[in-house]
């Protein structure tokens, strides 16, 4: 489902999510915070229509301490990304930026691809899939 963008081929972290379609607002607001290791997953609706990411985002999640970002949806700037230290998983790619209407909801359970990613719970991604799980797992 996802392909794997960032320069960090495997990550893991605590679950953030946001659910918003074809406005990335919340992104920006989400990764400006302190990422403390996290991963945040942003439910996009699948909409292959606008990126909701792009190299500049991506270095704000970076230098924020994200572990990394799941995209049902597209990410943009794809190469520059790819050189970053943090994994980014996506549907696909997309040159076009999204709208900034800041709607969205940040934190409930999002559900896409048959899973349903909770808030707090831990996210495991690595080149052979997404794993999900209550507790940490060493």
């Amino acid at each position: 489902m996802f392909r794997s963008f960032g320069g960090r081929n495997a990550f893991h972290g605590r679950i953030a999510t946001l659910k918003l379609f074809e406005d990335n607002s919340l992104v920006r607001m989400a990764l400006e915070s302190a990422g403390e290791g996290r991963v945040l997953v942003i439910d996009g609706g699948g909409s292959l229509r606008r990126a909701l990411l792009g190299d500049q985002l991506a270095a704000l999640a970076v230098q924020n301490h994200w572990a990394g970002i799941i995209v049902y949806g597209c990410i943009r700037d794809s190469r520059a990304i790819g050189q970053m230290d943090i994994g980014v998983f996506a549907i696909d790619t997309h040159p076009m930026k999204t709208v900034k209407k800041n709607v969205g909801e940040a934190d409930i359970p999002v559900s896409f691809g048959g899973v349903t990613f909770t808030p707090g719970e831990w996210l495991y991604a690595d080149e052979d899939g997404v794993i999900l799980s209550t507790t940490a797992i060493h």
